[in-house]
């Protein structure tokens, strides 16, 4: 180390050295902006409240997946829509219901403003459902009955869905 970088490090409080060497790109990365989300996942999972979240997140997300089921079996079967309609209608539905028990329960998100919260949910969502309508479609087309295909479509978003909310709409 250079006496440079000695004294900057000698001058962070501990707390930021510790930070700063868990956040620091494992020995030979070639760029740190790739693996930082990576360390920051790993440095997450040790912390029990995230693991807390993440069931009430799964507690939530089965309400959302019920609703969502439950509006495009209705849609389909009942009101006769086309299954790619449906899908929207029954997410449009879902998103509402999850963003208000999340912001409340399982996130307790009350710092920042609630229509910021629910913008970069609706886009965290809006990303999500563009890659489980995607599913959706290949699940179908392959032969797959509509409803389980959405069924199947829903939890294979659920991950990408989580990480967004939680580190970015509301960055709990």
């Amino acid at each position: 180390m250079t006496e440079e970088m000695t004294t900057i490090v000698a001058e962070l409080p501990p707390r930021s050295r510790a930070r700063q060497r868990a956040e620091a790109p494992p020995s030979g990365a070639a760029g740190s902006p790739i693996h930082r989300p990576l360390v920051r996942v790993r440095h997450g999972m040790r912390h029990g409240h995230n693991w807390l979240q993440l069931g009430r997140f799964g507690a939530v997300g089965a309400t959302g997946y019920i609703v969502n089921l439950a509006v495009f079996a209705i849609c389909v079967h009942v009101l006769a829509i086309d299954y790619h309609l449906s899908a929207v209608i029954a997410w449009a539905i879902s998103v509402l219901n999850n963003f208000v028990l999340n912001r409340h329960w399982t996130f307790a998100a009350k710092q920042d403003h609630p229509v910021r919260q629910a913008a970069r949910f609706f886009l965290v969502s809006l990303v999500t459902f563009g890659f489980t309508y995607v599913v959706l479609v290949a699940l179908v087309d392959a032969g797959l009955m509509k409803v389980a295909a959405q069924a199947i479509a829903i939890a294979a978003g659920t991950p990408l869905s989580f990480i967004g909310q939680k580190l970015w709409s509301f960055r709990a």
